[in-house]
């Protein structure tokens, strides 16, 4: 006998994707993810395909895993969906030290993230 089922937190015409343990700071990831925010997913795809961020490759596949979650997962257009939400949250904090001068050391903190990206499909206007 196992747990019974939980109720699905989403609506019915969302779907969402998480990445976890990203290797960048919160703030740095916050404004990668303020570029797609509220943007159709295709869009958003092709701004951070140009995008000269470093973390922007991973929050496209965070982006990607979204989209395919909708479509595969949960029956939805994949041409109507927009980035619903995009909000990042923080992880762990690496502690590193470095030596400084008369014999004293530096703290080096290397700070992770977590990152989850809700699609959601919507009617078109006509």
């Amino acid at each position: 006998m196992g747990k019974p089922k939980r109720e699905r937190a989403l609506k019915d015409n969302e779907a969402r994707a998480i990445t976890r343990m990203i290797r960048v700071s919160p703030r740095k990831l916050n404004l990668v993810a303020q570029l797609i925010r509220g943007k159709k997913a295709s869009t958003a795809l092709a701004d951070l395909t140009f995008s000269e961020k470093r973390i922007a490759r991973d929050v496209k596949k965070t982006l990607e895993s979204a989209i395919a979650n909708a479509e595969n997962n949960h029956d939805l257009d994949v041409d109507s969906l927009v980035v619903a939400e995009a909000f990042v949250g923080k992880a762990l904090v690496m502690k590193r030290w470095t030596p400084r001068a008369r014999g004293r050391v530096g703290r080096i903190e290397k700070p992770f993230s977590h990152l989850t990206i809700v699609v959601r499909e919507t009617e078109e206007a006509a």
